[in-house]
């Protein structure tokens, strides 16, 4: 049987650098997937574990027998996640040794030990095939590490069968997991994140596991439901950025000026609270939705604004700011800025002509772009 998992991506919709510093947030899934799909072989002393990473052309292989030398007899547990040791680390750093990974990609590196603690902590030893794809740009801020733990949580999960839906399902069909079962991946994903990023907050997989829209501070979630579509152009920048750089930066700003930058947090915790107000805003009819999301274009407009404040804005940035300016369409930077990604939001009522423009002039410049809507689904499975 093949087991086929996806999980979203995110944007920060408001908070970005702030919630560090005791703001709220709210973060949202966006319609763009990162797919894993899982099919196992014999359960035996032979075969391979094999992960294809089909949009970058790589696959790697690991034979059973070596990785059962690395890590000895692991039986695989599919209950709550023990953290990945350091002796672990050790030894999926020795799996890696050998493997063609291209030296302008040595960041998989993290990745390919996320995804053997993920596979072999849930499965053991088991001969399989993981492929995955994804919608997703990697490094641009849209939570893709985030999307693959989770969507191969999933997989694997659904495979050891701890997790499960209701009901059969054809290879077309997507079908969700319960609450419960949904902790229980997010929980492994937040294991393989840590491998990744060290000290994530929790946020990226939360999003990507449960879906919608989520209002966190200092630690705390709490569930938005959003009444009406919400859609955003997402825009690409393609420059990369050094997240750890740009939050020490802010800090570093904070500390020559404490009073003006607690002023500045302050007021990026009531854009987010309001934001997340205006969120769950029923709009019945054409005048309610224009008056909401003109609420909305302001909120992501005072943000934006605040963000220039504390010092993460770009050339690439400020491109797509005067590019959507020029069409009177609002922009925000999603994330740590310094490059990455920009949030247009896309008003019910513009024409799809005048979007087609806004795209393409945007890609004139080498950016690349996505229609999304905001707050869908999480996680999701389906069987073959």
């Amino acid at each position: 049987m093949e087991v086929r998992a996806r999980a979203p991506g995110k944007i920060i919709l408001a908070g970005e650098h702030a919630v560090v510093h005791g703001s709220a947030a709210v973060a949202a899934a966006i319609d763009l997937y990162t797919t894993s799909s899982l099919r196992l072989g014999e359960d035996g002393g032979a075969g391979a574990v094999e992960l294809d990473l089909r949009d970058s052309g790589l696959t790697f292989s690991w034979p059973c027998s070596r990785v059962r030398a690395a890590l000895g007899e692991v039986a695989g547990k599919a209950g709550a996640p023990t953290p990945c040791s350091p002796d672990e680390l050790a030894a999926f750093a020795k799996l890696l040794e050998g493997q063609e990974i291209p030296e302008a990609k040595i960041w998989l590196s993290a990745g390919l030990s996320a995804f053997l603690f993920l596979y072999t902590a849930i499965l053991g030893c088991r001969p399989g095939k993981a492929v995955v794809t994804s919608d997703l740009p990697i490094g641009a801020g849209l939570g893709s590490s985030a999307a693959f733990c989770v969507s191969m949580s999933g997989a694997l999960l659904t495979a050891a069968g701890a997790v499960g839906v209701a009901g059969g399902s054809s290879a077309e069909e997507w079908e969700s997991f319960g609450k419960d079962d949904l902790e229980l991946v997010n929980q492994w994903a937040f294991q393989g994140e840590k491998i990744i990023h060290g000290k994530p907050s929790g946020i990226d997989n939360s999003v990507s596991t449960f879906g919608s829209m989520i209002k966190f501070k200092k630690g705390e979630l709490t569930n938005l439901k959003s009444r009406n579509p919400v859609k955003m152009l997402i825009t690409d920048t393609r420059v990369g950025r050094n997240t750890k750089a740009l939050l020490a930066g802010v800090s570093e700003r904070a500390s020559r000026h404490p009073d003006a930058m607690a002023s500045v947090f302050n007021a990026v915790n009531s854009v987010s609270e309001e934001l997340s107000s205006v969120i769950e805003l029923a709009a019945e009819d054409e005048i309610a939705i224009t008056s909401r999301e003109d609420k909305l274009a302001e909120l992501m407009e005072m943000n934006q604004g605040l963000l220039q404040c504390m010092g993460v804005r770009h050339s690439s940035i400020e491109t797509v700011l005067r590019t959507t300016l020029k069409y009177s369409l609002v922009s925000k930077l999603t994330g740590a800025g310094g490059g990455g990604c920009v949030l247009t939001l896309i008003p019910t009522l513009l024409a799809n002509t005048v979007l087609e423009k806004v795209a393409t002039e945007l890609e004139s410049h080498g950016f690349r772009c996505f229609k999304v809507e905001v707050g869908g689904r999480g996680l999701q499975v389906s069987r073959a």
